[in-house]
């Protein structure tokens, strides 16, 4: 059975739309200087990345339920969709699986708009299988390559990879708005925004993970989370980058020996709403989880947030 993420609650939504956290969640030992102050009032709107998607959504069910006067609404269009939103001001934080690029920044600044950079984990982009097959336990970049470049004319397992079946490969990634599929096709094609374009795609990673676990044949790449917490009906594949396959996992992305897909995670706030109730509170309410909540999800939090933290100063 495929679970939707996000992990602590399991919650679907619709591409493009935004959620505005429920707050029925019992909470989990959180922490909150503002803890009985229920004075807080107003709206955060965040959009963004569906990589870092569940770890807000996380925090804002959390915040949510100590500050119920504050509104938080999380919605997923993609890194590329939020910083469109972002640099224009139409949302407080962006949730980005990269960093922001010099032609945002621009944008932003043309705007009047100054922003606050916030590393909150890490993650390893995941290529996966259906649980069924049985032939693909590693894979090498220039495979990947072989299978997700450019000008790709691969149609079956067979062309990749002499030793496996002569059926066809069924492709699941994420759409051109997403920073995973920015940073996956950097890393692998070399290039930014290269890649084959006879793939299924989505913004929603539940969307993959569903594919992928209902075709045998399928093969298609995310967050670390959303292979996590499905381990039951997908299969991870080692990466060999040239130093031998590597499995993703928390140590592996955490020393970047999980290379090249191991990656750094962001929110991006408005400077002048971080100087303002209720943004503030709810980033330092943020950082002050963010360890714990991370784990939670299924990504790797940083070894300190002191560094991230002194940003609020």
């Amino acid at each position: 059975m495929v679970k939707l993420v996000n992990m602590k609650k399991v919650v679907s939504l619709a591409l493009g739309v935004a959620l505005t956290v429920s707050l029925t969640a019992c909470g989990s030992g959180t922490k909150n200087d503002n803890v009985g102050n229920t004075s807080l009032s107003g709206k955060i709107v965040i959009d963004g990345s569906s990589t870092v998607y569940p770890v807000t959504s996380a925090v804002a069910e959390e915040f949510q339920i100590e500050q119920p006067g504050v509104e938080v609404s999380v919605a997923l269009s993609g890194t590329g969709g939020g910083m469109k939103k972002f640099t224009a001001g139409e949302i407080d934080i962006c949730d980005a699986s990269r960093k922001i690029k010099p032609e945002e920044a621009e944008a932003a600044k043309a705007k009047g708009i100054e922003f606050v950079e916030f590393e909150i984990a890490y993650d390893g982009i995941s290529v996966v299988v259906n649980k069924d097959n049985t032939w693909a336990h590693s894979i090498t970049v220039d495979e990947l390559n072989k299978i997700w470049g450019k000008d790709s004319k691969v149609k079956t397992w067979k062309e990749v990879n002499p030793a496996w079946p002569d059926e066809p490969i069924k492709l699941y990634g994420p759409g051109t708005d997403s920073g995973t599929f920015e940073f996956f096709t950097e890393m692998i094609n070399k290039k930014a925004k290269e890649s084959r374009t006879d793939y299924t795609p989505s913004e929603d990673d539940n969307v993959l993970v569903q594919g992928i676990a209902g075709d045998k044949d399928a093969m298609g790449y995310f967050g670390f989370a959303y292979y996590e917490e499905n381990q039951d009906s997908l299969k991870v594949l080692k990466i060999d980058s040239g130093k031998g396959p590597i499995e993703p996992t928390a140590k592996t992305i955490k020393d970047k020996t999980y290379s090249p897909l191991s990656r750094p995670l962001f929110i991006y706030v408005n400077k002048d709403k971080l100087n303002q109730s209720p943004v503030k509170d709810f980033v330092k309410f943020y950082l002050d989880n963010a360890e714990q909540l991370t784990q939670e999800v299924g990504y790797i939090p940083l070894e300190s947030y002191d560094s991230e933290k002194a940003k609020l100063k």
